[in-house]
């Protein structure tokens, strides 16, 4: 049964529909389940409702077990609701199916309630607004020092890449007509629709300076090319040449049909290439090499709609920018549960759901460019403007982004502008027979470690493409930012490899530095900070750079947040090699904290990397192979120790991380709840390209490809347990906003009882990671008097705990003044052995908040909480 099906899409919360009689249920008869003046509970009323229910079914003898079934079978499918009713006594909204032959009644759904879907009019079509584009600071490059001073030692080098920037910004205005058409080259290269002496038709251009000649081929000319299907040579480099419409008015090419470039190299050879620009490439079942595809779609469709033969018309508008990020990391092709190359569509369909119910408000979407080969994770981009033609069509990829949007979730993507693929086939390698174009010629143009090809950001050509590129995402897909790969092998001449940043200033600006490749970034968030005012960038930079997060304008790199990947990496340390007992608390502390003033982090304790073959994920770190044999619930199957660790562990794990890892956090799709496989991606035997290691293959199953979505839904498998506290700690964050709450203070750290205390926002955080010892009356410190409630804890039943610590005591705890672990006040509270909670503000705590029809289970907090944001 998949999560949130068996409930029925409503109105917005509080909209009431007067009723119409039909099928012998009439509104008297719903009102008269309740006497005049009486009021029932939301439950008592449907008990009695069902009642009528079954007496007028009775008289139109009509047997239940049919109307049983054909009302779940309408849940299943989706059926609209048709009838609503509000419970004046409660406000809770209840809803009536009146399809014929059974009726049958639901209660509102959490996430309507937590995240409401966005409505706009029918015929309503999302245009973006584009900012304007800055003009350049008068300053010179050292703002960003105002955030640290210990930065004027490297004075000098701010200052030469700040003039390296305006040096190009200036060239681009000057030469190119500003910086927003110079972003705009999809629209003059590849394929585009425009006129030529009068006519109507296609013009195809591409920067090729090394070819001799090219022609256009394709299915339109069965590949074999006329004398007007040959490109002429421009003096910078750009050959072009015109189709003209066919005569009755059809485009020369007709959508949807294989087309590449036909070119005579350098070195005299001729050559079959995919333009460098095209939008859509394919594999063939029966073929091994990808061919370009001309996308142009005849006809365009109307907002929303999804037709094979129309362009998709974006309806909805972007969700504003959330204060934290929550961000769900997923790769659409391994998404189901099948072993199968999932799609866009399914995933729109099966997954998007999901994630809005465990109530992230980010989606990070991986391996979009298109990749020949499926087992890179879409690292090793061969088409940088195709969208990755496994999952689906470029416009079946808009209609996931618009139904994304339509549930408030912002949509980030996963780009790689930190190498490109050797594949000299598929991709743009070698594009003209020169080892240089859009790279570096020779040695340094080579990645030794990923076997790839390093761009030449000193390029004129190849910033036009990349700027282009990072642009074109975000305008034609309306994607709402970026994850960009790779920085820290971007930035430095060495990679990042085999080398160990120790925080000396030294390491990060000087001759070690690709002075080139971090102007570059900061030209990237100049342009889509500056166009896209709401625009997210998050760098993957391992080595800690210094001004990486502040703006471009301040002379910084520009990026709104940086990986805090140090945090998975201790984790991992801490697992492998140090029993439970010695676990150090201070060092746990110090790793989840560490990261500059003034610079955001999203932080998270595991990503895709630990999910792949050859890492371990969290779970499998916990509890290994016991969770093939002892995931089931009490009473249902054997029990083990490890995995009642395990399950304590992974849940005392997340939510340290989510509180203290950063100001944002990020989690790998199916990682929530546990997912006991790791990730083998469809593959053959191989050679480690840096090591020539000898990997053998799996035979090209997609066995190992996938998310098992079953195990998370069951009633029967503890799964089903990290999956809900998951969602508990989300809608915590929701509604307190602690993520990225600026009052941040760890107030114990305690080695021997391997207990933490800390505050975040206006909430008090309990963890004893101690795996025997329980603490009665332990006193802990806070800002803020009380009295507090707890609002979770990890030993709730409905997250495989023991109720030791539970909010159905409904404890009060008052605080003491005096001075407590450098807090002004404090009170006491019991922690048990390998649990953690979390205590707000009573007023804000409800212990039955999860029992009514919007509450999440577990979770302890009157209705939206004092903070709610999305």
């Amino acid at each position: 049964m998949q999560l949130g099906r068996v409930f029925n899409a409503v109105r917005p919360h509080g909209t009431p529909i007067a009723p119409k009689a039909r099928h012998g249920v009439s509104p008297r008869s719903v009102a008269s389940a309740a006497a005049p003046g009486e009021k029932l509970s939301a439950l008592e009323l449907l008990r009695r409702e069902n009642e009528l229910l079954r007496q007028t079914l009775d008289v139109a003898n009509v047997p239940i077990d049919r109307v049983v079934e054909q009302t779940t079978t309408a849940t299943f499918q989706g059926e609209p609701v048709r009838e609503q009713v509000l419970d004046t006594a409660t406000g809770v909204q209840l809803s009536l199916l009146d399809e014929l032959g059974g009726v049958g009644v639901t209660l509102e759904r959490p996430e309507d309630y937590w995240s409401p879907c966005i409505d706009v009019p029918d015929n309503m079509e999302y245009v973006d607004e584009y900012g304007p584009i800055s003009s350049i600071p008068n300053h010179d490059g050292t703002m960003c020092f105002k955030w640290d001073n210990t930065l004027w030692s490297a004075a000098e080098h701010f200052k030469y890449r700040w003039n390296v920037f305006k040096n190009i910004r200036s060239a681009i205005d000057q030469n190119e007509g500003g910086f927003e058409k110079f972003s705009q080259g999809y629209k003059y290269y590849g394929f585009n629709r425009g006129e030529c002496n009068g006519q109507t038709g296609i013009w195809y251009r591409e920067w090729a300076p090394g070819a001799k000649a090219l022609a256009l081929v394709g299915e339109f000319n069965n590949w074999t090319p006329a004398d007007t299907h040959w490109a002429f040579k421009n003096q910078f480099g750009t050959w072009e040449l015109f189709l003209p419409d066919n005569p009755d008015g059809t485009s020369a090419i007709p959508h949807r049909t294989k087309v590449k470039c036909r070119l005579e190299t350098s070195d005299g050879h001729w050559v079959d290439k995919i333009p460098a620009w095209i939008k859509w490439a394919t594999q063939e079942w029966n073929e091994i090499l990808f061919n370009g595809i001309y996308w142009e779609p005849p006809e365009k469709g109307a907002p929303g709609e999804i037709l094979p033969d129309k362009s998709y018309t974006f309806k909805y508008p972007r969700p504003p920018r959330p204060r934290a990020l929550r961000i769900y990391e997923c790769h659409v092709g391994m998404s189901s549960q099948e072993p199968k190359v999932n799609s866009y569509l399914e995933f729109r369909k099966d997954v998007l759901p999901r994630i809005r119910a465990l109530g992230y408000n980010a989606i990070q979407i991986m391996a979009i460019q298109e990749h020949s080969y499926y087992g890179s994770f879409g690292y090793h981009v061969t088409n940088f403007f195709g969208v990755s033609s496994r999952c689906g069509t470029p416009d079946e990829l808009k209609a996931l982004v618009d139904e994304a949007h339509r549930m408030g979730l912002v949509v980030l993507m996963d780009i790689v502008h930190s190498h490109a693929s050797k594949n000299t086939n598929d991709g743009i390698n070698m594009f003209d027979g020169t080892d240089g174009m859009y790279f570096h010629g020779g040695p340094r143009g080579n990645h030794w470690m990923w076997d790839s090809r390093c761009f030449n950001y000193g390029n004129w050509e190849t910033l036009r493409f990349l700027l282009s590129n990072a642009r074109w995402w975000m305008d034609e897909y309306k994607f709402d930012g970026y994850r960009f790969d790779g920085v820290t092998s971007m930035m430095y001449h060495h990679h990042g490899l085999s080398y160990t940043f120790t925080g000396n200033y030294g390491e990060y600006f000087g001759m070690n530095t690709d002075v080139d490749a971090v102007v570059y970034l900061m030209l990237v968030n100049n342009l889509l900070h500056d166009l896209f005012p709401n625009c997210i960038s998050i760098g993957e930079d391992v080595s800690g750079m210094p001004s990486f997060c502040r703006p471009w304008q301040e002379g910084g790199v520009g990026f709104d947040y940086r990986l805090q990947m140090a945090i998975a990496d201790k984790w991992i340390e801490v697992m492998k090699l140090h029993n439970d007992f010695a676990w150090n608390m201070g060092n746990i502390i110090h790793t989840l904290t560490n990261r500059r003033y003034a610079e955001a982090c999203v932080g998270y304790a595991e990503s895709h990397d630990q999910a792949l073959v050859g890492d371990k994920t969290i779970a499998f770190w916990l509890m290994d192979k016991d969770m093939y044999d002892y995931m089931a619930v009490p009473g249902m199957g054997p029990q083990s120790l490890i995995v009642d660790r395990g399950i304590a562990l992974h849940k005392m794990i997340r939510l340290i991380t989510i509180a203290l890892g950063g100001e944002s956090y990020l989690n790998f799709m199916g990682n929530e709840f546990g997912h006991p496989e790791w990730i083998d991606f469809p593959r053959v035997d191989s050679y480690d390209p840096s090591t020539g290691r000898f990997v053998p293959g799996n035979g090209g199953s997609l066995h190992l490809c996938r998310r098992r979505w079953d195990l998370a839904d069951s009633d029967i498998l503890k799964y089903k347990f990290l999956n809900a506290f998951d969602r508990a700690m989300c809608h915590l964050d929701k509604a307190f906003g602690y993520t990225c709450a600026p009052n941040t203070y760890v107030s114990r750290k305690d080695e021997g009882d391997k207990l933490i205390v800390f505050e975040r926002g206006d909430l008090v955080f309990v963890f004893n990671f101690h795996p025997t010892q329980s603490f009665m009356d332990y006193r802990v410190g806070c800002r803020e008097p009380g009295p507090y409630k707890l609002v979770l804890s990890s030993d709730e039943e409905v997250f495989g705990g023991y109720r030791n610590i539970t909010k159905e005591t409904d404890a009060t705890f008052q605080t003491n003044s005096g001075n407590y672990d450098n807090r002004p006040h404090s009170f006491q509270v019991y922690a048990p052995a390998r649990t953690c909670a979390v205590y707000a503000p009573a007023a804000w705590a409800d212990k039955d908040a999860d029992r009514k029809p919007h509450g999440i289970p577990g979770l302890a907090i009157k209705e939206l909480g004092p903070y709610f944001a999305r």
